[in-house]
C-alpha cells in the first residue's frame, strides 16, 4: 500500500482544472479547439510556482533534487564523478563508426545529428504517428542493412545519451500543429494517460508526479512532472547502468501493478510527446543521473 507522508496542502483547485482540462480534451473529437497544448503547458508552469514558490522554473529539469535538499546535495556530489561519463564516450564512438555499407548515423539526421535533441520526440504527418529519437536511431540501422538495438538500454540509449549531450542548453520547441488533427490526437492521448488511472493500485501518472510531487511514497520522494523528460537517457542508481525514457515508462507502469506496454509503443510515445511539450522552454540536461 501506498504510505502517504509530509503532505501539506496545495492547490487542489489547479490540479482539479487540470484533470477536468484532461477529461474533456480527449472527449472532444481532435479537430476540437478545446485541445490546447499552450494552455495545459502555462496552467502546469502555474500550479509549480505556486505549489513550490521558491523554487526557478528553469530548475525543474532536475527532478526532485530542484524540491529536495537532502537530495540534491547527494546529485550534485555524484555529478562531480559522473556514472554516464563512459557511456557518453561509448555513444560517441558508435554513433562516428560506419555501418557496414560505409554510411554512419549522421547521415539519417539533420546537422548531422548533432543538436537535435530540443526538437525530439516530434508529429511526422507523412507517416501519421508520434516519432521519437531512439525510434529514429534504430529506423536509420535497418536503413543502412543493419538490425536495431533492444530499446531499453545498451547501445541505443548510450547513442541517444550522446545525442542529447550535444544538444545540451538548447530549449525544447516540440510542435502540436493546431492544423493537423492527427498531432492534436496524439497529444491528446498522451495527455489521457498521465492522467488516467490504471493497474492494481489503481493510479496515474499524475497521482505520483503532479499531486505526489515531493511527497514521499514509502521511502522515496516523486519527482514532479514539469521537466520530467529533459534529462533522459539516465542513468540510474537503482538500474546500475543507463536506460531510456521508455524503460522508466515501463518500470513506471509496472509499478502500478499493471500489464507494462512494450517501449516504443503508440501509447508512450504518445505520452512523451505530451510531457515533452510540457517542458518546451526548459533546455536539454540529458544525460542525467537519478538514484
Amino acid at each position: 500500500m501506498l504510505n502517504f507522508r509530509k503532505v501539506k496542502p496545495f492547490q487542489g483547485w489547479i490540479t482539479v482544472a487540470l484533470l477536468l482540462c484532461a477529461t474533456t480534451s480527449v472527449l472532444a473529437d481532435a479537430s476540437e479547439p478545446l485541445i490546447d497544448p499552450e494552455a495545459d503547458r502555462q496552467a502546469l508552469r502555474a500550479y509549480y510556482l505556486k505549489r513550490f514558490p521558491g523554487v526557478d522554473i528553469q530548475d525543474y529539469i532536475n527532478g526532485i533534487y530542484a524540491l529536495d535538499a537532502a537530495s540534491r546535495e547527494q546529485w550534485q556530489a555524484l555529478e562531480e564523478f559522473p556514472p554516464y561519463e563512459f557511456d557518453l564516450e561509448a555513444g560517441e564512438a558508435l554513433f562516428n563508426t560506419p555501418f557496414a555499407n560505409g554510411q554512419t548515423y549522421a547521415a539519417c539526421f539533420p546537422n548531422g545529428g548533432v543538436s537535435i535533441r530540443q526538437h525530439y520526440p516530434y508529429w511526422n504527418a507523412a507517416e501519421g504517428r508520434v516519432k521519437t529519437l531512439e525510434l529514429e536511431i534504430n529506423e536509420c540501422r535497418e536503413k543502412n542493412g543493419e538490425q536495431p538495438y533492444p530499446w531499453k538500454k545498451g547501445p541505443l540509449a548510450q547513442i541517444s545519451a550522446y545525442m542529447a549531450w550535444t544538444s545540451r542548453g538548447q530549449v525544447f520547441d516540440i510542435k502540436v500543429p493546431a492544423d493537423d488533427a492527427g498531432a492534436l490526437a496524439a497529444y491528446a492521448a498522451g495527455k489521457r494517460f498521465f492522467y488516467a488511472k490504471r493497474g492494481q493500485l489503481n493510479l496515474s501518472c499524475a497521482n505520483c508526479h503532479l499531486e505526489g510531487s515531493n511527497i514521499f511514497i514509502r521511502a522515496d520522494l516523486p519527482g514532479p512532472a514539469l521537466g520530467q523528460t529533459t534529462h533522459f537517457p539516465v542513468y540510474r542508481s537503482k538500474w546500475g547502468e543507463l536506460g531510456t525514457l521508455h524503460r522508466r515508462y515501463e518500470g513506471c507502469h509496472r509499478d502500478t501493478r499493471s500489464d507494462p506496454l512494450p517501449p516504443q509503443s503508440d501509447a508512450f510515445r504518445n505520452l512523451e510527446y505530451f510531457q515533452t511539450y510540457m517542458s518546451n522552454g526548459l533546455p536539454v540536461n540529458g544525460p542525467g543521473a537519478r538514484k
